[in-house]
């Protein structure tokens, strides 16, 4: 073979792997659909750098306890909320669920910056705004999860939940960097208007959406028997509880990043803003990266889990012993990409195990684990901080990813030695078929 034509078939490979990448987008609801997610997304991220400022640096004395607190109120509510919020996602429109929960957390961010700009904002109305945002986001999260199947379908439903964690993280590449500019140069209470306004991108998207393309899921049953449901499926599904229980361990401990970064950046490195949103940037250009490759894959399965924990778990450790911001920087892209590998993976496994008419309430708890269970670190993780330094906090993160992984490593094992006429783990490492009636 000459060399045009070897660089012709690399080329044409090259091709092929991009198309895999970006399939999702081929579709006009996907397209429109992302278009306005990543609008929002970067005023989202927006926020939650200026909130944590705000918190941190305005109204506290540098308290990594107090940004931990706003986290449980921000992220608590889905635990409580999950089985309602799992209802609704299966039993509504899922469109129409998800115009007004984005509609009313455009309203909220505007209330918050309206009550920074006047000059009276308090902690305790924080948390109180918080607290709201939670609540909403408990209804939010898990109908926007489950929407992505009916945009795409089951055949592409890991790639666009690997791409939508693309735009997110694209979003918090450029989103905290902004902030950071925006914190020096106009205040918090701007960055929480400009974030309100961000919300009317996704509203517009789901307004001008093909109804009639949508894959219209199964609609599940309502009443308390709906809600118990999905608990009574989960408990039935070993490989299920596996990976949400190696979900919680990282997501309690080891994803608290605005404690991390916060603290490392004013406590540690004696930086401002700017660091604090630089810092975070990087974080977001690994976790951009760690999608991305997630994306190119057809189907996760238990040992990319378990393998991305571990890996996890050792890159916390590693960034907590880097003696400057720079370098620090670049072990956060590093252990950005690795929790993206992790979170996603497990996201797109959880929803390609579970049977479609089932995939709200499942996801629910997934999202209740998700978000929910940080805040039950969070003020432990804060407390870390404050009482023994920023680098003994990424310690707990780091052991967190180092439990998970011994979980999986424990499940394969016993897999492997089941009895004869058991039912086997499939090949990809003992999780991941479709469960019965589910996708193929």
């Amino acid at each position: 073979m000459n060399s045009s034509s070897a660089s012709s078939t690399r080329g044409a490979g090259y091709r092929a792997r991009l198309l895999q990448t970006f399939r999702s987008l081929q579709g006009y609801n996907y397209r429109i659909w992302a278009a306005g997610a990543l609008v929002s997304n970067i005023g989202t991220w927006m926020q939650s750098i200026a909130q944590d400022w705000l918190v941190l640096v305005d109204l506290t004395h540098h308290s990594g306890a107090a940004v931990g607190l706003v986290m449980s109120l921000q992220y608590g509510p889905p635990i409580v909320l999950m089985p309602l919020a799992g209802l609704a996602a299966d039993h509504f429109d899922r469109r129409r669920l998800l115009m007004f929960t984005q509609s009313a957390m455009a309203l909220l961010a505007l209330g918050l910056g309206v009550l920074v700009l006047s000059g009276h904002v308090a902690l305790w109305q924080v948390y109180g705004f918080a607290g709201l945002l939670g609540c909403v986001g408990a209804f939010d999260a898990p109908a926007r999860q489950t929407f992505v199947a009916e945009l795409v379908g089951d055949e592409s439903l890991p790639n666009a939940v690997a791409l939508n964690s693309t735009l997110f993280n694209g979003a918090r590449l450029a989103g905290p960097a902004v902030a950071g500019l925006l914190i020096a140069a106009i205040g918090t209470g701007w960055v929480f208007v400009l974030n309100a306004l961000s919300f009317l991108a996704v509203i517009g998207a789901l307004a001008a959406m093909r109804v009639a393309e949508l894959r219209q899921a199964p609609r599940g049953s309502a009443g308390a028997l709906g809600i118990v449901d999905g608990f009574r499926y989960v408990r039935g599904r070993p490989d299920l509880i596996v990976a949400l229980s190696m979900l919680f361990l990282v997501g309690t401990y080891g994803l608290n990043f605005p404690i991390f970064i916060s603290t490392m950046s004013v406590s540690t490195f004696h930086g401002g803003p700017g660091l604090y949103g630089a810092l975070s940037s990087a974080m977001a250009l690994g976790s951009v990266a760690g999608a991305l490759l997630v994306a190119g894959r057809k189907r996760p399965h238990l040992v990319l889990l378990r393998v991305s924990a571990l890996a996890f778990g050792l890159g916390c450790a590693a960034a907590a012993l880097m003696p400057g911001p720079w370098t620090f920087g670049a072990l956060l892209a590093l252990v950005g990409a690795l929790a993206q590998t992790f979170t996603t993976s497990t996201n797109s496994l959880v929803q390609l195990s579970t049977e479609p008419a089932m995939r709200g309430r499942v996801m629910a708890i997934y999202m209740g684990i998700f978000l929910g269970c940080t805040p039950l670190g969070a003020p432990f993780v804060g407390w870390v901080a404050d009482a023994f330094g920023p680098r003994w906090a990424l310690g707990v993160g780091a052991a967190s990813g180092l439990l998970a992984a011994a979980l999986a490593t424990w499940y394969l094992q016993r897999g492997k030695r089941r009895p004869a006429g058991g039912p086997p783990p499939d090949a990809s490492g003992g999780i991941g078929a479709a469960a019965p009636g589910g996708p193929a």
